[in-house]
């Protein structure tokens, strides 16, 4: 079951959690849910959209908000990994790109470790083993969500779009289910889900109407 705007949600699929009590998106009914999608290895994560989320947690859990971090993997699997999501966890630590740029930022202590702890329930995306051969329909529809206009490009831009895109696939290890099942297209990601259970918002990168739209959805 894919996500669509306006429908309930489906549910997360979660291969661990590594901080906080497990949790189903049932179960946290007639709450305001933001889901917060990441990479450990994802320096844009760790510089601007998680630093909004526990902002966003601080100032709102109390009037009815609901933060899940969400860690995936779509690329780098020997970094984007449980074994590092539980380092962050438990130890403030990150690694790879992360490690490098919030370093250069001077966003992280004397140790290394991120100066502040991430207060809500932190999990893992489940990812399963890709089997078989991409298809064309699967290229296709990849291509469709990005380039909506690629049928009226000239021919050799088709071509070498589809080659690219085949090439990507051939070097996804896994399925990441809960990236794919809300159909996101990078990290960071922002998934809001109102009271009533409906996926109200689905972005990717910057959203700098997150707040406001948060507040929107807890005055319903």
């Amino acid at each position: 079951m894919k996500a669509r705007i306006g429908q309930k949600a489906p549910p997360l699929s979660v291969a661990a959690w590594v901080q906080g009590e497990p949790v189903t998106l049932d179960e946290l009914s007639g709450q305001v849910i933001l889901v917060e999608v990441f990479q450990v290895n994802c320096p844009g994560c760790f510089l601007y959209s998680l630093p909004q989320a526990v902002n966003l947690y601080r100032k709102y859990s109390n009037h009815g908000l609901v933060v899940v971090g969400i860690a995936t993997a779509f690329e780098d699997f020997d970094k984007n990994n449980l074994e590092n999501l539980t380092r962050l966890a438990e130890k403030g630590e990150v690694t790879g790109e992360t490690l490098r740029a919030l370093s250069q930022h001077g966003k992280l202590t004397i140790a290394g470790r991120l100066p502040y702890p991430i207060p809500f329930p932190l999990a893992m995306d489940r990812l399963s083993k890709r089997q078989g051969g991409i298809t064309d329909n699967e290229v296709a529809a990849f291509i469709r969500e990005r380039i909506p206009d690629f049928e009226q490009k000239p021919p050799l831009y088709q071509q070498q779009i589809r080659l690219q895109v085949q090439h990507y696939f051939e070097a996804l290890s896994y399925h990441a289910e809960t990236f794919e099942t809300f159909e996101l297209k990078g990290t960071p990601s922002h998934i809001l889900i109102d009271k009533q259970g409906r996926l109200r918002a689905c972005a990717f990168g910057a959203y700098p109407e997150l707040e406001e739209n948060i507040k929107e959805l807890l005055e319903e």
